[in-house]
């Protein structure tokens, strides 16, 4: 009889459910597994930049479409913007993390089902990837700098921050670089790797910083009272006095010159909030000095000469003039009077 096929030939069935059968097997598999990865990454920081829980189930109400949490929201828009870089940033990296696993692993389990030998393959990879690791040391560095600081949270969108040579608002984070906003506008791009310190004037709460420079006779105590009321002043307003979390501190003689006295007065603030709050003790406490009459440094002739001309013009006598203050008013007005005809 005749032998139908010899003994090493194959059919093509056979053929295709040996290696090409283990290779689209290989691939189908990768790709199933590599898009579940994704998408469960995508996935869970969707939630996380959207402020809602992963494990919540769709008979419950999200926070951020509940009334409650849309107040929030508001309330604090750059922290919820921080919060969505952050997290899609970060989510980002897991993917293309996720991809270069998967897609190497699969390389390789190609290879092997090829009966390519996987030694020689290893070994030269591993030599270019020495030599790129040397060659491209500072962008590794700014890589791992960068997801450090992000799963730090040193920083993110919205705080003003001190990095040495750039000093302003954060406008966007990536892996690499840093976008920083200065009060000039000017738009600086800082690698990470180059950060050796970060200063972060916006994270947690902040302190508002005034200082008053009086005249050095001025009475202390009655300045330390002024400066209390306007302090309580900017407390008291519904606006400015939400972002004021702690009592206002007036602390003692800070500097001390042949011509000022200078006190501070200080209070602890939401975050980013404390320029604006320093803003209105200025305001405040320019108005309680100067209804008081008291001035500031260098300014006592000229406070003199305002009380003059405001007396003068309402035809008032002011009410801190003392006698000595009254024949002097009159001596001038005196010798005013008498030149007028001379110079006529």
């Amino acid at each position: 009889m005749i032998r139908a096929a010899d003994d090493g030939a194959q059919t093509p069935a056979q053929w295709f459910l040996g290696i090409p059968l283990r290779i689209i097997l290989i691939v189908a598999i990768s790709s199933i597994a590599l898009w579940l990865i994704r998408r469960s990454i995508r996935s869970i920081t969707n939630h996380v930049a959207d402020g809602t829980p992963w494990l919540e189930r769709e008979m419950l109400r999200p926070l951020g479409d509940s009334p409650v949490g849309a107040v929030l929201d508001r309330a604090n828009p750059l922290a919820n913007a921080r919060r969505a870089q952050r997290a899609r940033t970060i989510g980002s990296v897991l993917r293309s993390t996720a991809s270069i696993a998967v897609g190497c692993t699969a390389f390789f389990l190609i290879l092997d089902t090829l009966g390519i030998s996987l030694a020689p393959f290893i070994a030269s990879v591993g030599i270019v990837g020495v030599a790129l690791g040397f060659g491209a040391q500072s962008l590794v560095k700014d890589f791992l700098t960068g997801l450090f600081m992000l799963l730090e949270d040193q920083y993110g969108v919205g705080d003003v921050i001190d990095v040495g040579p750039a000093n302003g608002t954060v406008e966007a984070v990536t892996l690499r670089v840093t976008k920083i906003r200065d009060a000039d506008g000017t738009l600086w791009y800082v690698p990470n790797g180059t950060m050796l310190r970060v200063g972060n004037k916006t994270q947690g709460w902040a302190i508002a910083v005034v200082e008053i420079d009086v005249d050095y006779f001025a009475d202390l105590d009655e300045v330390r009272g002024l400066l209390a009321e306007a302090a309580a002043r900017v407390v008291a307003d519904p606006v400015i006095g939400s972002h004021i979390l702690g009592e206002p501190t007036i602390t003692g003689i800070e500097r001390l010159s042949a011509e000022a006295v200078t006190l501070r007065l200080k209070v602890k603030t939401s975050p980013a909030q404390q320029w604006e709050v320093a803003r209105e003790l200025r305001i405040a406490t320019r108005q309680a000095l100067e209804q008081a009459h008291v001035p500031l440094a260098g300014q006592r002739d000229l406070m003199a000469t305002h009380r003059a001309a405001v007396a003068e013009r309402t035809g008032t006598r002011d009410p801190h003039d003392t006698p000595l203050d009254d024949i002097a008013n009159e001596q001038g007005a005196r010798e005013a009077a008498s030149s007028g005809p001379a110079e006529a």
